[in-house]
């Protein structure tokens, strides 16, 4: 006779819920895909929610890993070996967003202000690869948030990838089409009808986000790159600084992305498909940009038993 399984509470479409609370900011993490549902500074909400039951729309809050974006047709060689992703964006014939899109994240460690989770990416077919993505969310003394995502090759072969992340971002109840968004890269990625990159091109009067631009009058589904970082102290060279991309209300108020180096790329998405907003703006992290496993750029391999962080984060000024 089988024995029911025993209840452990009410149980979210999402999975575990990580409530974080610091310097009246609260952020809430969840268990798919190492998500983040949730960040506020003093009531202001800084990135797009959703709810527990709900599949993060256009990913948001998502990780990425072992790529990030797109893999055109999700194919791409292994030492002259065809390796066949799962195709997971129908519409465009593309293995997108990494292989933990669907993946709860076991809980490692946690505190009121911290949360560690971990999940393995198991060999398969298009990755045969065994892998661990461990990502660490946690509230600074300041409220700010701060992210690592480490991989850790578990194979006894070289592995390559890029990690990414998918935060969407707003400024409380600004309306988005009220907001300007700078982002300092000197590069953007031309790509074709299926979002796949065909050659990187200095910025011209349509993507030159220098100096900031009205977010109301974009749409854009584009890579950057040649980033400016600064340098966080006098110690430290620019090169191994942080980028700051930044979207600012007509009051003054902001919220940025920030990243380290390792960060070479940033995707810029500002739809008006995001569910419940007119408009809605990603800046999307990224090691490397889409299709980075045929083109090579960006892309990195891990040998046995190495591992790789990226670090970003969300800054605001209220």
């Amino acid at each position: 006779m089988s024995t029911p399984l025993a209840e452990s509470g009410p149980r979210a479409a999402t999975g575990p819920q990580y409530t974080l609370r610091r310097a009246g900011a609260t952020a809430v993490v969840v268990s798919l895909a190492a998500g983040l549902r949730h960040y506020d500074r003093g009531g202001v909400e800084l990135v797009e929610s959703y709810g527990e039951s709900v599949i993060a729309p256009g990913a948001a809050g998502i990780t990425l890993a072992p790529f990030a974006n797109r893999v055109d047709g999700g194919l791409w060689h292994l030492d002259g070996k065809a390796q066949q992703l799962d195709i997971t964006e129908v519409a465009r014939n593309n293995a997108i967003h990494g292989l933990l899109r669907n993946t709860g994240y076991a809980l490692l460690e946690q505190s009121e202000s911290h949360v560690l989770q971990e999940a393995a990416i198991h060999p398969q077919h298009g990755y045969p690869f065994l892998a661990r993505h461990q990502v660490r969310h946690e509230l600074t003394p300041s409220g700010a948030l701060r992210v690592s995502q480490t991989l850790v090759n578990d194979s006894p072969e070289r592995a390559p990838f890029v990690l990414g992340a998918h935060p969407y971002f707003r400024l409380g109840d600004v309306d988005t089409e009220q907001l300007s968004i700078t982002v300092d890269a000197a590069t953007w990625l031309a790509a074709n009808d299926r979002m796949i990159p065909t050659q990187a091109l200095p910025v011209d009067a349509a993507h030159d986000l220098r100096h900031g631009r009205p977010v109301g009058e974009l749409r854009m589904d584009t890579a950057f790159t040649d980033l400016a970082f600064t340098a966080v102290s006098p110690q430290i060279s620019p090169h191994d600084g942080v980028a700051r991309h930044t979207l600012s209300a007509p009051d003054g108020r902001s919220v940025s992305l920030w990243h380290d180096s390792s960060v070479a790329y940033v995707h810029v998405f500002i739809t008006p498909d995001f569910p419940g907003r007119s408009l809605a703006v990603a800046m999307e992290p990224m090691t490397g940009p889409a299709n980075a496993f045929n083109s090579g750029n960006g892309l990195r391999w891990l040998e046995p038993g190495e591992s790789f962080t990226m670090r970003w984060g969300i800054d605001s000024e209220l």
